[in-house]
């Protein structure tokens, strides 16, 4: 496994924040309106890992599996969870002599499409044969690739055989099935198949979706909205509608808040820290802010095409250079923590026992003086070449959070003689253009998911290196 700091400089530990209006009186609801400031840059499930998009598709679909409140594994979309123990996985000794597992899973019997079309093993199938196609652009490559073998044992059974037998061999928590009568179209042409997928073209349609909600309208960077789907095989969901308004800028987004043009404000994708306190200050009586530790950790991509950093010493100084402490304390309160590693503290892989790098100014100093950043000309360091050891810096536009993260770095960064431009774009152009087709040849600042005892598989391997090759596929953005 590469260093992280040829990586990503992890930031801090977002605690989930949740705010929403608490009425004097309980009043029935027929709808809720929920305030995010992302809208999704696709509805495809498996293309892109934006969490705007998960936000709203986790209503409208279910996973084969996922981990519970407890950190247990448990069945969403399948009946019975395979084991070893319970028969339904077995070890099996592959062609080139290695121990693969052979997995057997059984769909939910009542599992229909939004249209009334059964959820069956060709959608498995389907699913597999567009994920592992290295042109059709599913972000989690990997994953597929590991599926060797999927057969259909009858309409609602199947069995895949995994190349390895590894601690979570039967976890498929990434695998999102889609409609084989709906998608196989659009797949036709491989390569074509991000820009075609109806989940974009035709996004109401009923066929799309399997889970409790259907999304019924979509207003392209305003909202989403979704119904009871009729069709759910599970237990009604309390509201019959639910409303996704995109406000991207957080001072709006408080704003509908207060006049009640929304009812709540996700904490994954809403206010942030310093916000919710300021506004619990000035609203708390009428309003109810929570907060709850989360496994979502800022972090900064490098991206490593650029020559300036492809000395170690250059990436280990950026680093070095920042106060992250002093950050988080001085913009967020105290209520979140630095990010040492890409594991949250609430895993129970977790570990203290990593490198930490503590702000350091002078070892900032000595690493690049050593690696030839040695020429300072307005305050910025030269290479002897004259190149400046500069670079741009991007985000999200419009999240108050990380634009005042951002100053703090580029703050920090040209006290140690490095120079950051800042430029952002709107969330569905950055991590629809910008971060899939690497385009940024600086740093990129962002979330990431810090998923039960996962594997950065899809965002360090190098074969997961997204390129027009491979159809922009993979999570590897830093190269």
């Amino acid at each position: 496994m590469m260093s992280y700091t040829r990586i990503l400089f992890l930031m801090a530990y977002v605690g989930y924040l949740f705010t929403f209006l608490v009425h004097n009186q309980a009043v029935a609801r027929d709808q809720l309106v929920i305030g995010i400031t992302q809208f999704p840059a696709t509805l495809n499930p498996n293309i892109n890992s934006m969490l705007a998009k998960s936000y709203v598709l986790n209503m409208a679909l279910r996973p084969f599996t996922t981990y519970d409140q407890n950190w247990n594994l448990i069945c969403l979309l399948c009946t019975e969870l395979p084991t070893i123990e319970n028969g339904l996985a077995k070890p099996e000794t592959l062609p080139n002599g290695d121990t693969g597992v052979r997995i057997t899973y059984t769909i939910q019997p009542k599992a229909r499409w939004g249209d009334g079309r059964p959820v069956t093993t060709s959608d498995v199938i389907f699913t597999w044969e567009v994920g592992r196609h290295q042109k059709a652009g599913f972000s989690g490559l990997e994953g597929y690739r590991r599926i060797l073998d999927v057969e259909a044992i009858d309409d609602k059974t199947f069995s895949l055989l995994i190349d390895r037998l590894s601690y979570n061999y039967n976890a498929l928590n990434n695998f999102y099935i889609i409609p084989s009568h709906l998608e196989t179209a659009a797949f036709a042409e491989p390569s074509e198949y991000r820009h075609r997928t109806t989940y974009d073209t035709e996004p109401s349609h009923p066929g799309l979706y399997f889970g409790p909600y259907k999304i019924v309208s979509v207003e392209s960077g305003a909202e989403i909205v979704l119904e009871r789907n009729r069709h759910w095989f599970g237990s009604e969901p309390y509201f019959k509608r639910i409303v996704v308004r995109v406000i991207e800028n957080t001072a709006a987004l408080e704003a509908n808040l207060l006049s009640g043009a929304i009812d709540y404000i996700a904490g994954e994708l809403g206010f942030t820290i310093e916000q919710a306190l300021s506004f619990d200050r000035r609203k708390g009586d009428g309003y109810n802010t929570m907060y709850k530790s989360g496994l979502i950790y800022e972090h900064l991509d490098i991206n490593l095409e650029n020559p300036i950093f492809a000395d170690r010493r250059v990436r280990q100084a950026l680093v070095y250079s920042l106060n992250r402490s002093q950050l988080v304390s001085q913009l967020f309160g105290g209520r979140q923590t630095v990010a040492h590693t890409n594991i949250s503290p609430l895993d129970r892989i977790h570990s203290e026992d990593v490198p930490i790098y503590s702000y350091d100014l002078n070892k900032a100093s000595e690493l690049l003086d050593s690696a030839g950043w040695t020429v300072f000309r307005d305050g910025i360091r030269h290479n002897s070449d004259g190149t400046r050891l500069s670079f741009q810096l991007m985000t999200t536009a419009g999240n108050k959070s990380r634009e005042l993260v951002q100053q703090v770095l580029q703050s920090q960064w040209h006290e140690a003689g490095i120079e950051a431009i800042i430029r952002n774009e709107p969330a569905r152009v950055f991590f629809g253009e910008t971060m899939t087709k690497r385009a940024n040849k600086g740093l990129s600042m962002y979330a990431w998911l810090s998923t039960p005892e996962s594997l950065p598989l899809t965002t360090l391997r190098s074969d997961n290196i997204p390129s027009s090759k491979n159809g922009w596929s993979g999570q590897n953005y830093p190269g």
